[in-house]
Formats: C-alpha cells, structure tokens, sequence
C-alpha cells in the first residue's frame, strides 16, 4: 500500500446498509462466505470471490485510517458480506485496533450470516460486543422453510432465531431484513405469517422489508424456483399487510423505506401497528390516495 494511497484498499463494488451511509467501511473479508442465494447478485462478480483479508493488512488500514480522518469518523461497518466469519480472536484484535486508532468511533457494525454464528458461543458474542461490536445486520429474507429451501438460503426458520436469540442474549443489536415478495404468489401467505412467527420469537431492535429484485435478471433465480410468479404492487401490499398484522412486537424499530419499495412505512411496533396498517390499507383499496414512490424512483 502506497504511503501516499487511500488508507483503505476497496474491491467494487462496494455494499452497506442503508443506515451505514455516513460510516467508514472496513473491509475485512472480500465477498461473501456461502454466495449461493439465488436471489442475491451482491457479490456474484469474480473480483468479490470471498476471502479474508489478512489481518496484517486489516490492522495497517485501520492505522492510517486514524491517522488520515482523525476525529471525523464516528462509525465503521466491516465488510463484505458476513465479517462474523472470521474467527473471534481476530475480530477482537480488529476491534481492538479500531479503539486505539479511532477512539471517535462510537459505534461498529457488520453483516452477520445466521450460520456463521454456529461456531460462536454467547460468551464470544459477548466479548465483540464489550470490545465495540454494537449491531450486526443479519438477512433473514423470510421466516417460512419452503421459500428458504428454494431460494437456497442455507438455514431455516430455527437456524435463524437461534443466531438472533444468541445474539440478543449478548447484548448486540440486530437489524433484521426481509425480502417482500420472495416467496411469489404461490408462497406469499406463508411467507408472511412465517416471518411474522420469526421476528415475534427474536423481538429484534430494528426490522426492515425490501422488495426483492433482479437487476441483472432472474436466469439464476428461476433455477431453483422455476414456478416463481412475482407479485405485483397490490399483491406486495397485501403480503405486507399480513406480515405485519401478524407482528407482535413490543419495541421494534420498522422500515420499509428501501428504494426498492413503492410504499414506504416507518414506525415503532408494536406502538405504531394500527396506522401502518391503515396506510396499507389505503394502499390496496383506494390506491389514488397513497403516496406511492414512482416506479422510476425505485433502485437499489
């Protein structure tokens, strides 16, 4: 790394949350460990092939990071696609390493894949959070099996509320995600009434819905799930009618607020359940009077 360089080294593209937009992004690993979600086109060009960056690297980007930006940075996401992969000893000198070099930093945050979580007790989660790991992402995309199995998610309904129950035990936040419209038509209840059991089993701090999409197109999608029929807008708003009539959830914070979302809703649940509702309900019977996102607005 040239002494003169950015003191980050990046392969693009690049992915954060929403909510991470004002963050350092750190990456220490390079795509994503499982890959294999057919819905997923995130890490799917050759450059993001995952792979760890070595710790040396990690731990000198971090230096010159507190050394170039100083007191500028109040938050870090680690990146790629799942940083809980690596193991918990080299995340603690990761996090470690962020104290020293950029103690401004009030918060860090990853993506976490549910199976990653197998090999890490609740006493190394813990150890993340004391160390400075405050939230982790982690992408659920439905509660129900069938459209897990379809999609190629490699978990299920329990491997998921075991990972956030293991981590809401150790005190790190979680940003739950869900994929409105992942099940199609011929899933679409079950997908929302099982998301709904999963998220009520969790309690999660934050949960947010994105429409699914295929930007690059929907060949690798439909080898799994040849019998996929998308939903349209109405049918989106009547699967996330049901899901979240089903929620019961005392202190969970709500987004549907994606670019990928013609409706956007925010709130608190259980606190706001019945207004979200009604907006949805104003969505499917009097559509003229909902304010809907144009479909030229709508992206990734």
């Amino acid at each position: 790394m040239s002494p003169h360089s950015h003191p980050i080294r990046y392969v693009e593209p690049v992915f954060r949350p929403p909510s991470e937009a004002g963050s350092l992004i750190l990456p220490v690993t390079d795509g994503c460990s499982w890959n294999q979600c057919t819905f997923c086109e995130m890490y799917t060009a050759p450059q993001k092939k995952f792979k760890a960056r070595s710790e040396d690297e990690v731990l000198e980007m971090i230096r010159r990071c507190g050394e170039t930006f100083g007191s500028q940075v109040r938050r870090v996401f680690l990146a790629d696609g799942d940083a809980l992969v690596l193991p918990t000893h080299r995340l603690l000198r990761i996090l470690e390493s962020i104290r020293q070099h950029i103690p401004s930093a009030e918060r860090v945050s990853s993506y976490c894949l549910a199976g990653n979580l197998k090999r890490k007790s609740v006493q190394d989660l813990t150890e993340l959070r004391e160390a400075g790991l405050e939230m982790a992402y982690l992408g659920a995309e439905s509660g129900d099996d069938d459209v897990l199995k379809k999609v190629n998610k490699r978990e299920t309904q329990a491997t998921t509320i075991e990972a956030l129950n293991k981590m809401g035990e150790a005190g790190i936040k979680r940003s739950v995600m869900l994929l409105n419209g992942l099940g199609g038509l011929r899933y679409s209840d079950q997908h929302a009434d099982h998301s709904a059991e999963l998220a009520n089993a969790t309690q999660p701090e934050y949960l947010a819905t994105l429409v699914v999409s295929f930007p690059q197109g929907e060949e690798r999608f439909r080898e799994g799930f040849p019998d996929y029929e998308p939903l349209d807008p109405m049918g989106l708003f009547k699967e996330m009618r049901r899901l979240i009539d089903g929620l019961d959830l005392s202190n969970t914070v709500f987004r549907s607020d994606h670019a990928s979302n013609w409706l956007v809703l925010k709130g608190v649940l259980g606190r706001d359940k019945g207004r979200l509702l009604q907006q949805l309900d104003t969505a499917i019977h009097h559509p003229g009077q909902a304010r809907l996102r144009p479909d030229w607005a709508r992206g990734l």
